[in-house]
């Protein structure tokens, strides 16, 4: 499952990331492997998508979060 299909308001933790051009970038807005992240709103058309990983926000396209394998959490 990836980054993209979390629905707002679930939570989920990443298993890797896959994005070669975009990797860097992401590794170090701290979306690493083990990292919980919740989905907290997604746009209208669904691009962009808002973010809150260790404890900030942040705002990613759906090509980025495509590229972020992730466990959804049951909660």
């Amino acid at each position: 499952m990836t980054l993209k299909e979390i629905l707002p308001g679930q939570s989920c933790v990443v298993k890797q990331v896959y994005a070669n051009n975009l990797r860097k970038r992401i590794i170090d807005m701290g979306i690493i492997s083990g990292s919980k992240v919740t989905v907290k709103k997604t746009a209208p058309l669904g691009d962009p998508i808002e973010i809150i990983v260790k404890g900030y926000s942040l705002t990613l396209r759906k090509a980025e979060a495509r590229t972020i394998i992730v466990d959804r959490i049951e909660e």
